[in-house]
């Protein structure tokens, strides 16, 4: 059991006490790693395989994440076993691994849409321009600010050097700074573009931009949780997009990855949605005990998401 504390402090002047903080656990080894586990309930067929699999696989990324659905007052649910965790992490794994392929396709083609239209109508450096985007400055200089760092970042990338060495005043057209510029950065900048522009480049993908801009920053989030190895099952996203009602009628929240699937579904070429659902469903069949509510899968979920 974690304890508990109580402390006093003093903030302008006046007291504060009352306040209940935990204390952080000391480390223990994987031995006591895997008694700890036994002790709570959870079921482990081999303890040298669980002693390996912990010494590969940190405890706070595989247990302490894949452990809140198996769970109820602080024990494992009877039956629970060490491998039905190791069945969730894997799955887990797998599907970050397909939404960052399918993502990956979406932000290229966004880029070059972005690029197209944006470069044409503003020139190679109208992306420096506030009157070129919508009146928030804040958000304009932010991305500015980010575009520069990044661009620093890879100033030994071939053509950016090949920009800043060899052209008058050393600046790098819009055509190559997007390459260089996140996903998130993207986001920020399509969100501050002028209505008009937003809705040209919306048009591409035949949504309304009102839809559109709020997936792309939902897509930017999600690919972010997919490259830097964050657990998708059980999540509720922070960056939720909106959704059309004909999905909101199913009951299905836009803060899980289902609705970021479904959205992904109307934008992404025929081809590549085709690749990822059946790979999808290859997923799921093989796991069948994942519980794809905490997905945010509604209960017609294939008849939604077939192609």
């Amino acid at each position: 059991m974690t304890d508990t504390l109580h402390y006093t402090a003093y903030k302008d002047g006046s007291l504060i006490s009352g306040e209940v903080m935990k204390k952080y656990q000391e480390a223990i080894s994987v031995d006591e790693q895997v008694n700890n586990l036994v002790e709570l309930g959870l079921t482990i067929d081999d303890e040298n395989y669980a002693k390996q699999v912990l010494q590969r696989v940190s405890y706070y990324r595989l247990i302490k994440a894949y452990s809140i659905t198996l769970k109820k007052d602080g024990r494992y649910m009877e039956g629970v076993t060490f491998d039905d965790i190791i069945d969730l992490y894997t799955f887990d794994q797998e599907l970050r691994q397909l939404l960052f392929s399918l993502i990956e396709n979406v932000e290229v083609s966004l880029r070059a849409v972005i690029t197209n239209y944006f470069s044409m109508k503003y020139g190679n450096f109208g992306y420096e321009e506030l009157s070129n985007f919508g009146k928030n400055m804040q958000t304009h200089e932010y991305v500015l600010d980010k575009i520069k760092k990044e661009t620093q970042r890879d100033k030994s990338a071939p053509f950016i050097k090949n920009f800043t060495d060899n052209y008058e005043g050393g600046k790098i057209p819009f055509y190559a700074v997007i390459e260089v510029t996140s996903f998130g950065t993207l986001s920020k900048m399509y969100k501050n573009m002028k209505s008009e522009d937003k809705s040209a480049i919306a048009k591409a993908y035949n949504v309304d931009y009102h839809y559109f801009e709020s997936w792309i920053e939902n897509f930017a989030y999600t690919r972010n949780i997919c490259a830097h190895f964050r657990r998708l099952y059980g999540v509720r996203i922070t960056k939720p997009p909106k959704l059309y009602k004909q999905y909101r009628t199913h009951g299905i929240l836009n803060t899980s990855i289902f609705a970021t699937i479904l959205n992904l579904k109307i934008i992404t070429e025929e081809e590549q949605y085709k690749e990822f659902y059946f790979k999808l469903i290859s997923l799921i069949d093989r796991h069948r005990k994942v519980d794809l509510n905490q997905l945010g899968f509604a209960k017609n979920w294939d008849e939604l998401l077939r192609p």
